[in-house]
């Protein structure tokens, strides 16, 4: 196995690093301080990563995108993630990947428009009843002659402030399984400003500030056939077939902040004194150091092997699910060991770290929580003995 970057895939790194480091990271300690974004500011950003190509990265050429491969696309994400979440995700968008299944008329209308930064999405699952169990939501949509009409409620569903439409996913009906019944879900394109669809604020959160979650509340919200995305009781199908990689995209942006954190780690080691002497020659330091570059680059290794395994068609769930595991936790590892390094300086907002120890603990929650990863990990291998 070949481990080196090919000349392209050097070129986006460094591209997509000097736009972090020069661009965004100037505006953290706004983001930190006041808890949102600024338009205008989202504006200029947003020019500056279209200009430099970075935009809707994550597209297929054919739609106007940067057409890069699994394993590309993942070293992008990492060189993103070093900076505060609400900036990267907003002002260099990667549009959802599930707006690729839409017919012909949807993409028009949903996907070209958020690739050319007129738009923005974002997808509504999660419910105060159903979190991870997604067969558990309640909000529920029924046909009534030709349309569609919704009712009740989404929870944590990120930028939806911002966003122009949501991509809904809603209980549609029932099916018999060997394992009793289960709810059948559908996916509908819902814009803002459709009656009885209201957003609302969501929830304080101390991780990824500036990176808003909405409540979203359906009120007899009425909408035509035509905005079903993908097929009638095939949500899940289509979540399955275009989501599977959002779980390597959050492994990839935990690296990403975990390299920044090692390295100002490293620096304060090498530069700081105590005792006469530099605190990484002691033993409590410099063995801290030398177990996070390894889960680090544990972490990294098997991130790489799965985008390189999504390339070739090989990719399992086991594999996604392990990558996020890994990365998220250590990632939390990481941010606190680097804090224990910088002592009560590492608390400080002069530095990052105390915002990379806060955004830390949300990636072992949002896109399948630590549970549901060992789950996945385990059931894989039971399943292959025939447990």
């Amino acid at each position: 196995m070949d481990f080196a970057l090919t000349e392209e895939q050097r070129l986006i790194v460094d591209t997509t690093r000097a736009f972090v480091e020069n661009e965004l990271y100037p505006h953290e300690a706004e983001v930190e301080r006041t808890g949102r974004l600024r338009m205008d500011l989202v504006k200029e950003l947003q020019a500056k990563a279209i200009a430099a190509g970075l935009y809707a990265a994550n597209m297929p050429e054919e739609v106007g995108g940067a057409g890069l491969d699994t394993l590309t696309w993942l070293l992008y994400e990492k060189e993103l993630g070093r900076a505060n979440y609400a900036l990267h995700w907003t002002c260099v968008a990667r549009p959802s990947n599930i707006l690729l299944a839409g017919t012909d008329e949807q993409k028009e209308r949903y996907l070209y428009p958020c690739i050319r930064g007129e738009k923005w999405d974002c997808l509504a699952m999660t419910e105060p009843g159903a979190g991870s169990d997604l067969r558990g939501m309640k909000a529920s949509a029924r046909q009534d002659g030709g349309d569609w009409v919704l009712n009740g409620t989404k929870h944590f569903i990120s930028h939806a402030d911002l966003a122009d439409f949501a991509i809904v996913f809603m209980a549609t009906g029932e099916e018999e399984t060997p394992r009793g019944k289960k709810k059948r879900i559908t996916a509908f394109f819902v814009d803002k400003g459709t009656p009885g669809f209201t957003v609302r604020d969501g929830y304080r959160n101390v991780s990824h500030r500036g990176y808003t979650n909405s409540v979203l509340e359906f009120d007899d919200c009425r909408l035509p056939a035509s905005q079903v995305l993908g097929e009638v009781h095939k949500g899940f199908e289509v979540a399955n077939s275009w989501l599977g990689a959002t779980r390597l995209q959050v492994a990839a942006t935990c690296i990403g902040r975990a390299e920044r954190a090692l390295g100002h780690a490293v620096e304060w080691a090498a530069s700081r004194e105590q005792f006469g002497q530099q605190i990484g020659k002691f033993q409590g330091v410099s063995f801290k150091l030398a177990d996070m570059a390894t889960e680090l680059k544990a972490a990294d290794l098997m991130l790489m092997e799965a985008g390189w395994k999504y390339d070739a068609g090989t990719v399992t769930d086991m594999d996604m699910a392990m990558a996020k595991l890994k990365a998220s936790e250590m990632l939390a590892f990481v941010a606190d060991e680097a804090i224990q390094i910088h002592g009560g300086m590492g608390l400080m907002d002069e530095l990052p770290l105390e915002r990379i120890w806060r955004d830390a603990r949300v990636e072992r929650i949002w896109e399948g929580t630590s549970e549901i990863q060992r789950h996945i990990i385990s059931r894989a291998l039971l399943r292959a003995v025939g447990g």
